[in-house]
């Protein structure tokens, strides 16, 4: 909610706290306050259910920020909350991909052309459905910033690349690479920092480029990254807290690296449970986080966000709106 429209909900508050004044056992007027706190109730209720109707598209930006080889497991995380999103119904109109893309034609692979998240090597996550928006040294700071932003040269940009989302869009935003305290590494080259991100969403939020966000952070110290965030309806969650390393999961001894990261592997362990028509909410997601089994302190960050963790599906994020539309029966059809 900006400021101006607290204030302003704030004087007609005033004003009705006036209107409703009562009398107490001495003929004083008096605030009726509980009706006051009531009608604000009332009004917050109303506002979010009125939110929640306006949701009807659902997009993703998943980024993988570094490159070389040896971060192998990036690339994975990312290719593998790709798939989850296609899966469950985002259409790749819908999807922004950032790869460096270096690891399935890279000499060192004893796998050419593929990508697994599993020793298994049971699901290649590199098929020929694959469709990467910015690849290489395309993957910058600024060009992501640009990309939340829309702020690209639209006549040479096309409609592929672009993040074409409006007040309607729940947007979920996926990072993972190498990070610190309030920043994450571009291709070892520069960084964003935490501040670089708030102000973009501060951006999206008032030019109407979201209902509401979803971001999720798989990096060392991942938590400081939405630390700075000061947008409304954000819901985040990240792999680490301050001072705190993210680990990888397992690795493949004939690939020769490690092939995805610890959490990253249990939000795809539960999310594989998901499908389009689950009914399963974020509270379940976030309650299966285990420090125990990701070896860091998940965080999550819910005060920019009104709805209950319990009421928000997780095909809010993940999966796709689906338009409906309903012909009414007008009553002269023949009877057979």
């Amino acid at each position: 909610m900006s400021k101006l429209l607290r204030l302003l909900l704030l004087a007609f508050a005033t004003c009705l706290a006036l209107a409703l004044k009562g009398v107490d056992a001495h003929n004083e007027t008096v605030f009726d306050i509980e009706r006051v706190q009531r009608f604000l109730s009332d009004q917050r209720g109303a506002k979010q259910s009125e939110a929640i109707g306006k949701h009807t598209n659902n997009w993703a930006v998943l980024v993988s920020t570094s490159r070389f080889w040896f971060n192998y497991r990036h690339l994975a995380n990312a290719l593998s909350m790709y798939r989850t999103v296609k899966r469950l119904g985002i259409p790749d109109s819908q999807i922004i991909l950032m790869l460096a893309d270096d690891v399935a034609c890279n000499p060192r692979n004893a796998f050419p052309g593929t990508v697994y998240n599993n020793a298994d090597r049971a699901l290649d996550l590199y098929s020929n459905n694959i469709e990467v928006d910015y690849r290489g040294y395309e993957v910058t700071v600024d060009t992501f910033l640009r990309v939340l932003t829309d702020k690209v040269d639209r006549t040479m940009t096309p409609r592929s690349k672009r993040l074409l989302t409006d007040e309607n869009s729940n947007i979920f935003i996926y990072l993972t690479g190498h990070g610190g305290n309030e920043f994450l590494k571009f291709q070892d080259a520069e960084e964003v920092s935490a501040f670089d991100i708030a102000d973009a969403f501060a951006q999206m939020w008032e030019t109407k480029r979201y209902h509401e966000i979803f971001f999720m952070i798989d990096t060392c110290q991942a938590n400081t990254m939405y630390s700075k965030f000061y947008s409304p309806n954000i819901l985040a969650v990240g792999s680490s807290e301050l001072d705190e390393s993210s680990y990888s999961h397992h690795a493949d001894s004939d690939v020769g690296v490690a092939v995805i990261d610890r959490f990253t592997y249990y939000n795809l362990e539960f999310l594989e449970k998901v499908d389009k028509g689950s009914e399963l909410t974020m509270k379940d997601l976030f309650d299966s986080y285990d420090p125990d089994k990701i070896h860091s302190n998940a965080g999550v960050r819910t005060d920019l966000y009104d709805r209950n963790m319990s009421e928000v599906h997780i095909t809010d994020f993940f999966g796709n709106v689906q338009a409906v539309e309903i012909d009414e029966d007008d009553g002269n059809d023949d009877e057979e």
